[in-house]
């Protein structure tokens, strides 16, 4: 996990990673596990932490569980799990995937956020996503470019719709970071599988619990 001071840690085991939030946790900031502060029932509502409607979703739309990642593109370790993750979800079938960007690393993953963003008024979200969070080295605001356009996206396009559209692709990386920091995340890259917090990397396998295990909290 990519931390503030950029150290690594260990990966937890999954009894370890998941706190449950308890039912209606993610609504009004409440529950076992839980770590919200007074007031932050504003910011992690269910509909802004699952179903934030500025964000695309990856995987099936209709899916019977969400799976929140929140990320930042210059993070090694969320570049590491991405291929994993979104393995499981196709192999799932029934899971929504929500990418969230927490850009935490500096300007340049910044400015990568802002560009994926922007990305998805030409209908190109996945594509940009996709190829930023495959990048084996650090990016830089000129790789970024590199990449996109190698990726097929319009760049003068997507220039002209940042501008266009600056303030609320910027509130949305504001609320990710908001809910991120709710939630008492550390770094990146940290999940929401449900209602249960998954605050670092989890194995195939364990995201495949992970996801058992929401669903038969739903039923509750």
């Amino acid at each position: 996990m990519n931390q503030s001071n950029d150290r690594a840690r260990p990966a937890p085991t999954r009894r370890q990673a998941l706190g449950v939030l308890g039912a209606g946790a993610i609504m009004v900031g409440v529950g076992p596990g839980s770590a919200l502060a007074q007031g932050d029932d504003k910011v992690l509502t269910e509909a802004l932490v699952l179903r934030d409607p500025d964000i695309p979703v990856v995987g099936n739309p209709d899916g019977d569980v969400t799976i929140v990642e929140y990320f930042d593109y210059n993070c090694p370790y969320c570049r590491k799990i991405a291929p994993e993750l979104r393995q499981v979800v196709e192999d799932d079938g029934k899971v929504r995937l929500v990418h969230k960007d927490w850009p935490i690393l500096g300007e340049v993953s910044v400015t990568a956020a802002r560009m994926v963003l922007a990305s998805k008024y030409q209908d190109k979200y996945v594509q940009a996503h996709d190829v930023l969070i495959r990048v084996a080295s650090k990016l830089t605001v000129p790789r970024i470019r590199e990449l996109l356009a190698g990726a097929g996206i319009d760049l003068d396009r997507a220039d002209r719709d940042l501008a266009a559209n600056a303030k609320a692709i910027d509130a949305i990386i504001k609320r990710n970071g908001d809910q991120a920091m709710a939630f008492g995340f550390k770094g990146t890259p940290s999940f929401i599988v449900g209602k249960f917090r998954v605050p670092g990397i989890l194995t195939m396998a364990q995201f495949g619990q992970a996801i058992a295990d929401a669903r038969k909290a739903a039923q509750k």
